[in-house]
């Protein structure tokens, strides 16, 4: 991919996340967990294609994770520490959930998760 495609890829991920404000705000929290999600996966597969020129047909952003810690070790404290991990895992299950099953997410899930990306998740993705 070039240059110009990654930064497609970059800008659909913070539209994401700028959505998942937008649904926080209307009280729409299984779309909005769903848009945080999105928001992780683009920017993480940003990330891939800005180091090593391409990335795998994945969702998981704990293999995301990993394959760019193999070269950033920072970003294994995502997937080693347990805290970070809870988050990851939830956010992975949402990518699941909004799109098959019939289950709803709650305000304080849908909070929570916007709060890691904002002051955990971002913040260390950013930094690489």
């Amino acid at each position: 991919m070039s240059f110009e495609d990654a930064e497609i890829i970059k800008r659909r991920a913070e539209a994401f996340l700028r959505n998942a404000k937008t649904l926080l705000d209307e009280k729409e929290w299984d779309l909005a967990i769903f848009s945080l999600e999105q928001f992780c996966q683009l920017i993480l597969k940003y990330k891939l294609l800005m180091k090593r020129g391409g990335y795998f047909r994945i969702h998981s952003l704990r293999r995301l994770l990993r394959l760019l810690g193999q070269d950033n070790p920072k970003l294994l404290e995502l997937v080693e520490d347990e805290k970070n991990l809870h988050y990851i895992a939830r956010l992975e299950e949402a990518y699941i959930v909004a799109r098959y099953l019939p289950y709803t997410f709650e305000e304080r899930d849908a909070l929570g998760m916007y709060k890691f990306i904002l002051e955990v998740f971002k913040p260390v993705v950013e930094s690489i």
